[in-house]
């Protein structure tokens, strides 16, 4: 069951979104060689907590995990590709491409936002692989329209990734929000046909999420641990996400600061 909100309650989701934003933003300004990933986890609690936000991943238990999350934030290094588990042990190098994500909860609504960047300076490759992915991210939000079809979305995102000849992984989509981390009802593939999938209607939120690698799209889970994806070849991968809101005017993105 889709569960479609009303104006008070997007504008609800707006509020958890715009503190999501700016604990992105907090760790982006101050990632650096030397630091470790903890660092930045602490970083972003001390954020949320500053905008009146609680960090909905803290403790969350999922169905496809046999253990609940632990942190705060899932911090993903070069190959991980998502779920990153911050550690004091792991230590930031020039030129690492990282991944930061994390879910804001205000009041029991909850906004989920992700952004890709490189510590210091980045190859040349890593540099466009986090441009297309976050141009990705736009060209899906611009077809986040009333009366369209999630295929619409999910084509757009695939074109302009494999365009720039980067892979599109299809085991992991974007997916509903907004009093659960995962709402049921909605999935956000990227990859698909314009025209086909589920109507989108006024009232729906989800998340849009390329997650794109430099190399082959294959991932796997590391032995050992229940929660990273890395890339089957070792190439470093980018994630990009924003929680949008279908409205009368068109898609409303909630976890943007302006």
């Amino acid at each position: 069951m889709i569960k479609l909100k009303t104006v008070s309650e997007i504008d609800a989701m707006a509020v958890a979104g715009k503190a999501a934003a700016h604990a992105l933003r907090a760790m982006k300004s101050v990632a650096a060689p030397g630091m470790t990933t903890m660092d930045l986890e602490d970083i972003a609690r001390s954020e949320l907590q500053t905008h009146n936000a609680r960090p909905a991943l803290l403790g969350y238990h999922p169905r496809f995990s046999k253990v609940p999350y632990e942190f705060a934030t899932c911090i993903s290094v070069n190959d991980e590709v998502i779920h990153g588990l911050p550690s004091r042990q792991r230590i930031l190098r020039e030129g690492d491409v990282v991944g930061l994500d994390l879910v804001a909860d205000v009041d029991g609504w909850l906004a989920d936002t992700a952004i890709t960047i490189v510590v210091g300076k980045g190859s040349p490759k890593a540099q466009k692989l986090l441009s297309v992915t976050q141009e990705a991210l736009r060209h899906g939000i611009a077809k986040a329209t009333a009366g369209a079809k999630m295929g619409d979305i999910s084509s757009a995102v695939q074109r302009l990734v494999e365009r720039n000849g980067f892979g599109v992984i299809r085991e992991l989509s974007g997916h509903g929000v907004g009093t659960e981390v995962h709402e049921e009802g909605i999935d956000v593939p990227n990859f698909g046909i314009a025209g086909k999938g589920l109507p989108l209607q006024v009232g729906m939120t989800f998340c849009i999420e390329p997650m794109v690698t430099a190399g082959a799209p294959g991932i796997k889970h590391r032995p050992g641990d229940p929660w990273a994806v890395v890339t089957r070849d070792g190439s470093i991968g980018a994630h990009f996400e924003h929680t949008v809101a279908i409205t009368e005017s068109g898609a409303r993105i909630l976890t943007a600061l302006s």
